[in-house]
């Protein structure tokens, strides 16, 4: 689904770069885009999509993460363990100033 909406979002770029037919043809293609971003299905569709890719994601730490655990330096896994708990705690951010959306 990504990259189709890729693809799509590059085609769109192109012939907007590419046309003469100038800014009126461009607020057509805004306005389009914009109400295709607003429209409730759309909205739903990628915030499943999204829901699916954290779980996934999430599923696929925990399997690396137990098989990988007793291969890293112990100064290594404390601090992936100091950032769970942190995590868990309900910060959400790292030392970078990153959120943990």
């Amino acid at each position: 689904m990504r990259y189709r909406l890729t693809f799509v979002v590059g085609l769109a770029l192109g012939y907007v770069l590419g046309t003469r037919a100038g800014r009126e043809r461009y607020e057509q293609l805004k306005k389009s885009a914009r109400q295709v971003a607003q429209n409730p299905a759309v909205r739903n569709t990628a915030e499943s999509a999204a829901q699916q890719g954290r779980q996934f994601a999430g599923k696929a730490y925990h399997v690396v993460s137990d098989k990988v655990g007793d291969r890293v330096p112990d100064s290594v896994a404390q601090r992936v363990r100091s950032l769970r708990e942190r995590n868990v705690n309900g910060t959400g951010q790292d030392d970078w100033g990153t959120s943990n959306t």
